[in-house]
């Protein structure tokens, strides 16, 4: 028989109940933090017992604390646009005959035979970049960008159909704008060609412009009817407008006064570059 004053036995014995220790603290805040404190914080939010288990060991999201916020908003895709060989080759073999039939089949009621507009808030067409007309009308079809009447126009055209029409309005001469900036808002100017360093907002003509370098898809404004970028710079603004790539636009717009909008808009629909 093993003698109880021997030190190994006090050592064993001391083990023992340090594990039984350890392990009594480990079940006890397992209880309490996946059990107990889960359904009563469950409880006072509304939640049932097992949502709040599961939450409390990560089966489920949320906190099992409070109730999670649903959104009523639909999901709004971004742009699905990807300039693939595949793509740029499309646009490449595009007919600009063939999308002239089409134009004065469907677009001409709107944004001219020509590609000006009979309204100020729908966007001029003429001598716009190809790929820019192609990404607008692809993110209508795929619904990245919303306005019922464009939705229904560009579902109803294969891809290849929209490269046609956006080769024939991009090939449209636009009307012979004064490059000059006198008399030009000095706001405006500034903006667009210096931006605003102090609120990250680059200048405007380093994608707008003609030439400038940017991104494929960028449109540009010179000559864009006033009330049409009013209108898509402060969709931007709110978030409403969402298929600008990277979220640049809705960056910069929601940084702009609406005093700097309304210049910039009247300062593109001048005309000047």
């Amino acid at each position: 028989m093993a003698d109880p004053a021997d030190p190994r036995v006090l050592d064993r014995s001391w083990r023992s109940w340090a594990s039984l220790t350890v392990l009594a603290i480990v079940l006890t805040g397992a209880l309490l933090g996946v059990l107990i404190i889960p359904v009563v914080q469950g409880r006072s939010a509304g939640i049932d017992t097992y949502t709040a288990i599961c939450r409390a060991l990560g089966i489920l999201p949320g906190s099992p604390a409070q109730q999670q916020v649903v959104s009523r908003n639909p999901p709004t895709p971004v742009s699905q646009v990807v300039w693939t060989p595949d793509v740029l080759q499309i646009l490449a073999d595009a007919r600009p005959e063939r999308g002239r039939a089409k134009v004065l089949e469907v677009c001409a009621a709107c944004h001219g035979e020509n590609g000006v507009s009979i309204s100020p808030e729908i966007p001029n067409l003429a001598g716009q970049s190809g790929a820019a007309i192609y990404k607008q009308l692809h993110d209508y079809r795929s619904g990245s960008r919303s306005n019922q009447s464009m939705t229904d126009i560009a579902k109803a055209l294969d891809e290849s159909v929209i490269a046609d029409v956006a080769a024939y309005y991009a090939g449209q001469p636009m009307r012979n704008p004064n490059p000059l900036t006198l008399g030009a808002s000095e706001v405006a100017v500034r903006l667009i060609e210096l931006g605003d360093p102090s609120r990250n907002i680059p200048p405007c003509s380093a994608c707008h412009r003609r030439g400038s370098g940017g991104p494929i898809e960028t449109p540009v404004l010179a000559e864009q009817q006033e009330g049409y970028i009013v209108a898509q710079l402060k969709m931007y603004a709110s978030g409403e407008r969402r298929n600008d790539v990277y979220g640049r636009m809705r960056a910069i717009a929601a940084k702009l006064k609406d005093s700097e909008i309304k210049e910039l808009s009247a300062y593109y629909r001048a005309g000047l570059r």
